[in-house]
């Protein structure tokens, strides 16, 4: 058994780039650029039933469906999270954690150059 301690991380270049959010079934809302997401797995990887990690991405708007359900806690950057079922929005920073269910869609426009979360997940 391990004891993994989590780094409160404040800047990407400490992660692996990942590609983008299109990649990852994310859809773009604003005429910017595809935007870059980094992440490093601090337990499994993103397709194993459990995992957890550090995920973050550059400043822009998308749409995701979540893949899984999520427990997660912002270390660096601010996020606004929009449920698009109940219209309500959060504006997330440093120090803010939130519990996402399988199947939600949201909309995240990231307020800051990027933002860092380490997240748990459970498909």
């Amino acid at each position: 058994m391990a004891l993994t301690s989590i780094e409160k991380l404040n800047d990407y270049t400490a992660l692996d780039v990942w590609g983008y959010i299109t990649d990852l079934g994310g859809v773009l809302l604003d005429n910017s650029n595809n935007v870059q997401v980094y992440g490093k797995m601090s337990l499994g990887e993103p397709t194993d039933s459990i995992s957890s990690g550090y995920f973050g991405t550059q400043k822009g708007k998308y749409r995701l469906i979540y893949p899984f359900s999520e427990q997660a806690v912002i270390l660096y950057g601010e996020v606004e999270i929009t449920d698009e079922s109940t219209g309500i929005s959060k504006t997330y920073k440093a120090g803010d954690i939130w519990i996402v269910e399988k199947g939600t869609s949201t909309i995240w426009e990231v307020k800051s150059e990027y933002y860092i979360k380490h997240y748990f997940s459970v498909a």
